[in-house]
């Protein structure tokens, strides 16, 4: 594998990384996977997007606007789609129903907006590539794993060292007795769908400055999901480790294989997973708590 094709790859599992820890940071609270989070990555993309056509402005306040965007959906779907689920301690089948109805009224409202056309940030940077050793890399590539990079990190920094870290891993541990010992449970889950939709509309920018802003963009959401299988779901550094490695993978099989069989092998390394270790690289097994 030629060092081009690894800096490609680790590229990509960048973007995976954010996804993936988005749909991580979800499940290790509550135990069931959020499939609205593409849905938002979408969205909070096409905010991005047209607030930056329409006032103009480079990556920082793209990322900014997208972050902000994608707060303020997670939240709407936490407060309208889980909330009271949570409090009848409904199972486990009504949060994934809820989720799939919200990511598809979050699709059907982008689609109303901007119909089933394509759409291309503007370029972000004057030099759109840098070389480096005989060695050509996308200043947008660089750009991308530089941000998804300190933005994990300083994820991590919050969930270990800050008290809403503590309270958060308290509740992913056991929600009701964390608060019988005086942590604000909601206020905790809120906080965590929050982080989760900043992470999607970090993520809905890279992907739609990587490849292209249609719609149907949350398909790829599926990346992070596999991602945060092969990971374990629910760990946050299996998370980033699975995303890293599929998007090595995935790198070298589009170089050796194209597009069609590289995408069917990609399935084919989270079936492998699923069967030999179905707890991911990282995981451990977990008892349903929804």
């Amino acid at each position: 594998m030629s060092l081009q094709i690894l800096i490609n790859g680790i590229a990509v599992g960048s973007i995976y990384a954010l996804i993936a820890t988005g749909f991580a940071l979800i499940f290790n609270v509550l135990k069931f996977s959020n499939f609205s989070h593409g849905a938002t990555m979408t969205a909070c993309a096409f905010v991005a997007y047209f607030l930056v056509s329409s006032q103009g402005g480079g990556l920082v306040p793209t990322l900014a606007a997208a972050g902000a965007a994608g707060a303020v959906i997670a939240l709407f779907g936490e407060f309208v789609g889980f909330r009271r689920i949570l409090l009848n301690h409904s199972s486990s089948t009504y949060f994934f129903v809820s989720s799939i109805t919200l990511g598809t009224l979050y699709e059907g409202l982008v689609t109303i907006k901007a119909g089933s056309n394509f759409f291309n940030f503007p370029p972000f940077f004057s030099n759109p590539t840098i070389n480096a050793g005989g060695l050509v890399i996308s200043t947008s590539d660089a750009m991308m794993f530089g941000i998804s990079a300190v933005t994990l990190l300083v994820l991590a920094l919050v969930i270990q060292k800050t008290r809403l870290g503590r309270a958060l891993r308290a509740v992913s541990f056991d929600r009701d007795t964390a608060q019988l010992m005086g942590i604000n449970s909601t206020r905790i889950i809120q906080l965590t769908f929050v982080i989760s939709g900043v992470l999607a509309g970090i993520a809905g920018v890279f992907l739609g400055v990587k490849y292209t802003l249609y719609p149907t963009l949350g398909s790829l959401v599926v990346k992070g999901f596999i991602a945060s299988v092969i990971g374990g779901l629910g760990s946050l550094i299996g998370a980033v480790a699975g995303a890293v490695l599929l998007g090595v993978v995935e790198t070298l099989l589009l170089s050796l294989l194209g597009s069609g069989y590289s995408t069917i092998a990609t399935f084919a390394i989270m079936l492998v997973f699923l069967l030999i270790r179905p707890q991911g690289i990282a995981g451990s097994n977990v008892q349903e708590k929804a």
